[in-house]
């Protein structure tokens, strides 16, 4: 009874141990594709991007005293979904892949300041107070940072609206969670930070108070330039760095379109050509030329167009649009590294990893997974141990032949054996 109680137990819990030793192998390659894919792929990829180097030199041509440098990262167009346009997949896809980018890169890059450059939220023009203070509390978990770093932030048109949209109080519940200030100064750097959709020039109340801001901006920037102690025209406070600002806004600069644009985050081919419309793509050629002659800046970083571009203004001020951040806008998103003294700076672009590898990596661990599934119960030949029968058969062919023509050279068969060491011989 024994016996036959052990043979039984044999036979029942024997493809019961088949079954657990396919889950576990399906439980380790899910584990391995997962952890790959959401985790190591981000670290693999950004390991690579480096922080570019400042040079300066004298006018002799030697090299000058290093001064200090500002890593600084700029990045846009994040697009957060919101509660109507927003598919739960998407957002939760889409949102995973910015927050462990961002991660990241602070990990990996350790910057000092970042900033943000509009379009933080996809639904903030129309969003009910309820679903803004949602979006508001997903970006602080998403883009969380240590205290040591700075985080700034610009408005765009899907934080507050186009102009025609925009409203005070839009204006100020951006402003409540992303700081007013338009000037910001580190490292003896200068950052402008300009509300881009309020400089359509028409006179309305915030675009009035946008420009006054401006002209305050520009002649604190003038006087620390020619510093002129006790002026009454700097007004109160110290004064101002002297270097050149940097200007930072949604908006670009007025440009015709992306004709001159090139690189592989550019515009599509068949897109570049497209005519830009003033406030709406870019800014108004007025608009523009007051920003250049108020702020004189030596360098423009913008977003909006979702695409890379870099053009320069009046044949002296380079200004750079950045790609967008998010998966849902482009395959390749980016950002920009840049290292920053007040009389240079350095760029260099860090790409993100691009969705469709992602998503090939995740289609061939599919693959594997049925053929692996398929295999494991017979229903398909398993290619290694095919290979290894076919090696032992051929093997045992050869051996078989080779003792036959040892025994009897005169077999003719032999000679079209193309393992026998016989037939070789007689080949020859």
């Amino acid at each position: 009874m024994a016996r036959i109680g052990l043979g039984f137990g044999r036979w029942n819990f024997h493809p019961l141990k088949r079954k657990s030793s396919l889950l576990l192998k399906l439980i380790a390659v899910v584990f391995a594709v997962l952890l790959f894919c959401e985790f190591l792929i981000y670290y693999l990829v950004i390991f690579q991007c480096k922080w570019p180097e400042v040079k300066p030199t004298t006018d002799d041509g030697e090299q000058a005293t290093r001064e200090p440098v500002l890593k600084a990262m700029f990045l846009a167009d994040t697009h957060l979904l919101g509660e109507f346009l927003g598919h739960w997949l998407d957002k939760l896809r889409r949102e995973w892949q910015m927050e462990r980018a961002f991660q990241t890169a602070l990990w990996l890059l350790q910057p000092e300041v970042i900033f943000i450059l509009g379009d933080v939220f996809d639904e903030g023009k129309w969003s009910t107070p309820e679903a803004w203070a949602d979006d508001v509390a997903r970006f602080q978990k998403m883009f969380r940072h240590p205290s040591h770093m700075q985080l700034k932030v610009v408005a765009g048109n899907h934080d507050i609206g186009f102009h025609y949209e925009m409203n005070i109080y839009k204006v100020k519940r951006f402003e409540k969670v992303f700081s007013s200030e338009r000037l910001f100064s580190w490292k003896g750097i200068n950052f402008v930070m300009v509300n881009s959709v309020a400089l359509k020039g028409d006179g309305c109340g915030i675009c009035s108070k946008a420009e006054a801001e401006l002209t305050e901006v520009s002649h604190r920037l003038n006087c620390s330039r020619e510093q002129v102690h006790g002026s009454s025209k700097c007004g109160p406070g110290p004064l101002l760095p002297t270097s050149a600002p940097i200007l930072l806004q949604h908006y670009p600069l007025y440009r015709r379109s992306d004709a001159n644009c090139s690189g592989e985050d550019a515009a599509p081919p068949e897109e570049r050509n497209i005519p830009f419309k003033e406030n709406y793509d870019v800014l108004s050629r007025e608009a523009s030329q007051k920003l250049l002659w108020w702020l004189q800046p030596r360098l423009v970083l913008s977003g909006h167009t979702h695409s890379a571009c870099e053009v320069h203004h009046e044949g002296r001020v380079p200004e750079l649009s950045i790609p967008s951040f998010s998966w849902r806008n482009r395959n390749n998103p980016s950002f920009i590294m840049g290292s920053i003294t007040p009389t240079d700076y350095a760029l260099s672009k860090c790409y993100l990893p691009r969705e469709h590898v992602v998503l090939i990596i995740y289609c061939g661990a599919v693959g594997f997974l049925v053929v692996l599934t398929l295999t494991h119960f017979g229903l398909l030949a398993s290619p290694f141990l095919s290979g290894s029968n076919l090696l032992r058969k051929h093997k045992t062919r050869c051996f078989q032949k080779d003792r036959g023509t040892l025994l009897a050279g005169w077999y003719c068969y032999l000679l079209e054996s193309p393992c026998c060491s016989y037939c070789r011989l007689r080949r020859r």
